[in-house]
């Protein structure tokens, strides 16, 4: 028996299987559901990020906006874990159930879409709940302003620079949430979500769902004159800054970058340092 409040790396493994095969067996409409949430509640933190960081780069530097803006941004992943709900990059470990032949490839993929689906839809509800709240206009609008600035960075990236952001960003990610199954009460948890969330936002890695949400709230904003005046740029220089280039030069190679990193780099690894048997000397001859 741990004498200690928390899993060891091979109890974390054996634990996330098991998680990971009770996932799979939810009815896919409560799955759905579930997604939907976690979109959402990424959503949350993805608008809390903006609105905290908007006036700090000016004043305090900007090293520091993003270490608060990821501090912020860590309580999405909090209410993702300890509320409950599903979110395809902290689904990616679903892999270590597949490979343990637990569950059928079939329904990790089958997992994946469906938590994507959701969690699309779930990020588009924050979006459109912000975008009508009127909060983007606070402070001279220069709220709404950062979210365009941010949101057409993003679109601008080269799809490697995108791809190895997204890798950087969901093994930070992953590696959060398989700490989190080692804690046995919730400071435990937040502590573990924290740190390597802080330390993916802060980073300037790229996270698929955070984007469905950063994004979609940048092209909504960018033409309302109000934000316009606050850019002090015309809306010319947003042209990228559309659905396309959302899906094309962001989301897509984000998201590989995401599965390389959650789904290889903690999944498939731990797996094969913890859970994978060895063939004996005799298995062997």
């Amino acid at each position: 028996m741990n004498e200690f409040n928390f899993l060891s790396p091979p109890q974390i493994a054996t634990k996330i299987t098991d998680a990971c095969h009770k996932k799979c067996k939810i009815p896919m409409k409560k799955f759905f559901v579930l997604a939907i949430l976690a979109g959402a509640f990424i959503g949350f933190g993805t608008e809390l990020y903006i609105m905290v960081v908007h006036d700090i780069p000016s004043r305090l530097g900007v090293g520091f906006a993003k270490f608060l803006g990821g501090s912020v941004f860590s309580v999405g992943l909090m209410l993702v874990v300890i509320a409950g709900s599903e979110l395809f990059t902290g689904d990616n470990l679903i892999v270590i159930a597949a490979l343990q032949r637990k569950i059928r490839w079939s329904e990790l993929f089958k997992a994946w879409g469906i938590v994507y689906a959701g969690n699309f839809i779930g990020s588009m509800i924050i979006v459109i709940m912000m975008f009508y709240s009127g909060l983007w206009a606070a402070d001279g609008a220069t709220v709404g302003a950062t979210a365009v600035n941010i949101a057409n960075a993003k679109v601008h990236l080269t799809f490697l620079q995108a791809m190895m952001r997204g890798i950087g960003c969901n093994w930070l990610v992953c590696l959060a949430v398989w700490m989190a199954m080692s804690a046995k009460d919730i400071i435990g948890k937040i502590f573990a979500i924290y740190f390597p969330i802080m330390a993916f936002v802060a980073s300037g890695f790229e996270h698929s769902v955070a984007n469905m949400t950063f994004i979609p709230y940048g092209i909504l904003l960018k033409n309302i004159p109000k934000v316009a005046n606050a850019i002090g740029k015309p809306l010319s220089a947003f042209a990228q800054l559309n659905w396309g280039t959302f899906a094309l030069r962001n989301l897509v190679p984000v998201t590989i970058g995401n599965i390389i990193g959650g789904a290889f780099f903690v999944g498939v690894i731990y797996w094969y340092v913890y859970l994978k048997k060895e063939k004996t000397a005799f298995e062997t001859n």
